[in-house]
């Protein structure tokens, strides 16, 4: 099934796995290969995520498995502590130094309120406070030439007073360091000379782009998280050195690659959406080994759902990302090379509420891990939407949690039936709008990242995944007008599967302006080349060979005197004057989807995007011979099913572990397999394929 890449083999085996700290669970992906017969076991697990010392659930999921650490060769890991510390305010009190006159730059943030008539609206609190930023005189062009000479004379106050203060850490955010990083640099030396031991964070060992406010906030952000992010892996990293462990471990990142442990604990900003970028990136590579490059991918979990989009195999980066942004509040940004996502507050733990309007309504609040949907049995009170689809026979109330956990459905019954006496219909129909609610937040977060930016739905493949991912998948595609869902074997840590398909990737952006014109092109060839050099130079540096090392190249054009840039891939592998009108009609075609409308202007060059990576043993999947089989051995029983649009009809029951490739089925039916349940309505024609994914066509829905 799977070749084994780089690893190391322990007494004949390659052990390799990949842990995923999710809201409500942790996931575990475990791969054991036979060196001698090149055969592998894969073994999946799932345990509560253990808020806040989330190592602990980590180190527990492993030990579930019964695998021994020290046999563990290649360990990747993803983890929420970074926009958990964030979210919840759980970091460390920062102090800023910045440029002389722009100690408010924080304050001042951007004006584009999106609450915009509401007179009383406050802008987001500062992660610092007034009197803990301070300013150096000193001063850059944006050209990176020095104007006034940086003056530290009174630096050693600004230190003993943060001290006093009881700052734990300190940001560092000087006017145009991302044309010219000498003054941070000179900066950052002088403070941990004076106070030895001290976590500190310059911008531009983050983010060379322009965009002052937005750069100094995550240079503040990093600050905030550092030290509780060093902390968390540390303690990993000791537990599971106390428990064995030798081999490599890697930490997922935000741009859907993995890095060192040591680089990220540098940076850990880095990592804030470590869990959803590798579900994102495990279905581009299935996308790719099933000869689908358009995908639409859907992770629905127990606290959240997560969509993006995938054209031609590729994932979307961008650095335009906030966090705690909605119709209410501007939010915080973060400039850092996060995968393009949208996330709503719907999964299988989101709470059902009627408001006083007499509207229902589910999520974003979740009923998370403790207690968990009324089902659980520990103490849960309120209806989610598993409690929901457990209701209506979706999932198999015999068989919850994977047998591991008995449905307490006078539980269920009680809560579902208390938003239907709020509602004023039968328990039944509160159940079936529960369902109906949450497919259509999802299919307004798909359409987010679809329609809204100039693309067809129905181009696309939905692979949806997650514990919830097959749940919902063919109510939403049907909805879309998508004509295939695949749902991946073992969907339910899927994101765990995608870490060990990634690569170790570092993203390089710097701001670079230039007229897209012949005459630049030789100076935005060198920008490419500087900064290739740069990226193969801190790969060298940690052991990786340059010439593993290959890189992408992206461009940020604008039409001139726009504000906001378009992300075009460069083709070619150098940029010359015969190139440039090839960049720029894929500008110019890449606009027009996005924005319906192209000018007839000059173009911009803003920045240069790098992406660098390396491979560091990713698995290499082997497709499965087809058995010829009938799906009727797989047949478990029959029963009744509320499909909740469609109506109750009566379902085959298939057990999924018993499906091979080439089986084929036909709905109304259920797949139930470990951690997760597939929903197959009336009209659906189902295959298993070569790597075990559950492939739907999707009917019309006619046959209802």
């Amino acid at each position: 099934m799977i070749d084994q890449g780089e690893g190391k083999p322990l007494s004949g085996k390659t052990i390799r796995s990949a842990t995923d700290v999710g809201g409500t669970f942790t996931d575990l992906v475990f791969f054991e290969t036979d060196e001698d017969s090149g055969l592998s076991t894969v073994r999946t697990a799932k345990t509560d995520t253990t808020p806040p010392d989330f190592d602990v659930g980590v180190l527990n999921v492993i030990e579930k498995t019964g695998t021994d650490p020290a046999g563990i060769g290649f360990l990747v890991h993803g983890t929420t502590v970074v926009i958990n510390a964030l979210t919840e305010r759980r970091g460390v009190r920062v102090g800023l130094i910045t440029t002389e006159g722009f100690r408010d730059t924080l304050e001042i943030a951007r004006g584009n309120r999106p609450d915009f008539f509401n007179l009383h609206y406050e802008k987001p609190r500062p992660f610092v406070p007034r009197h803990l930023r301070r300013e150096l005189p000193g001063r850059m062009s944006y050209r990176g030439e020095e104007m006034t000479p940086l003056d530290l004379s009174g630096l050693e106050d600004i230190v003993g007073d943060f001290r006093r203060e009881g700052v734990q850490a300190v940001a560092i955010c000087f006017l145009h360091s991302y044309a010219n990083p000498e003054h941070e640099r000179a900066a950052e030396a002088a403070v941990r000379s004076l106070w030895p031991g001290v976590s500190t964070v310059s911008s531009h060992r983050i983010a060379r782009e322009w965009r002052e406010y937005e750069r100094c906030n995550t240079a503040v952000l990093s600050a905030y998280v550092q030290p509780v992010a060093e902390r968390y892996l540390d303690r990993l990293r000791d537990g599971l050195h106390r428990r064995g462990f030798r081999g490599s471990l890697y930490v997922m990142q935000s741009n859907c690659g993995v890095d060192s442990l040591e680089a990220v604990s540098r940076i850990p900003i880095t990592m804030v959406e470590s869990g959803p970028a590798s579900g994102v990136w495990g279905a581009a590579e299935l996308g790719r080994l099933i000869d689908e490059p358009n995908v639409l991918a859907l992770d629905i979990g127990g606290t959240t759902a997560k969509c993006a989009l995938i054209e031609g195999g590729n994932v979307r980066i961008m650095t335009d990302y906030w966090i705690e942004r909605d119709r209410k509040s501007a939010g915080y940004p973060i400039m850092v090379p996060v995968v393009d996502l949208v996330e709503i507050g719907n999964g299988g733990g989101s709470i059902a509420w009627v408001d006083d309007f007499g509207k229902l309504h589910v999520g974003p609040r979740s009923a998370g891990a403790q207690p968990g949907p009324a089902a659980y049995g520990r103490g849960g009170r309120d209806a989610t939407t598993t409690d929901a689809n457990l209701w209506l026979g979706r999932i198999n109330r015999d068989y919850f949690c994977d047998g591991e956990i008995d449905a307490d459905m006078d539980a269920v019954e009680q809560v579902i039936t208390g938003v239907g006496e709020r509602l004023g219909v039968s328990a039944d129909e509160a159940a079936r709008g529960i369902v109906r609610i949450a497919n259509n937040n999802m299919v307004n977060a798909l359409k987010l990242v679809s329609l809204n930016r100039g693309f067809d739905p129905r181009d696309f493949t939905l692979i949806a995944f997650g514990g919830g991912g097959g749940m919902h998948a063919v109510s939403l595609a049907r909805e879309l007008g998508v004509r295939k869902a695949v749902v991946p074997e073992s969907a339910s840590v899927f994101a765990a599967w995608g870490m060990m398909m990634s690569d170790l990737r570092r993203d390089y952006f710097v701001t670079r302006l230039a007229d897209l014109s012949p005459d630049e092109a030789e100076g935005i060839e060198a920008a490419f080349a500087e900064t290739e050099s740069r990226a193969k130079a801190d790969f060298e540096s940690e052991g990786v060979e340059p010439g593993r090392v290959s890189c992408r190249r992206f461009g940020k054009f604008r039409y001139r005197n726009q504000e906001h840039t378009t992300e075009v891939e460069l083709s070619e592998d150098r940029v010359t004057p015969d190139t440039v009108a090839t960049i720029a009609a894929a500008f110019h075609e890449s606009y027009e989807r996005e924005y319906t409308y192209r000018l007839d202007a000059p173009v911009e060059m803003v920045g240069i995007h790098l992406v660098a990576t390396a491979e560091v043993g990713k698995l290499k999947m082997t497709p499965q011979e087809l058995t010829g089989e009938s799906a009727e051995t797989a047949l478990k029983a029959m029963r009744p099913v509320d499909y909740a649009v469609e109506g109750v009809h009566e379902a085959r029951i298939y057990d999924g572990v018993r499906l091979n490739p080439g089986m084929k089925l036909a709905g109304p039916a259920i797949i139930e397999s470990p951690g997760t349940t597939i929903v197959v309505h009336p009209d659906d024609r189902v295959e298993i394929d070569r790597f075990r994914n559950v492939v739907i066509q999707v009917g019309d829905g006619e046959g209802k």
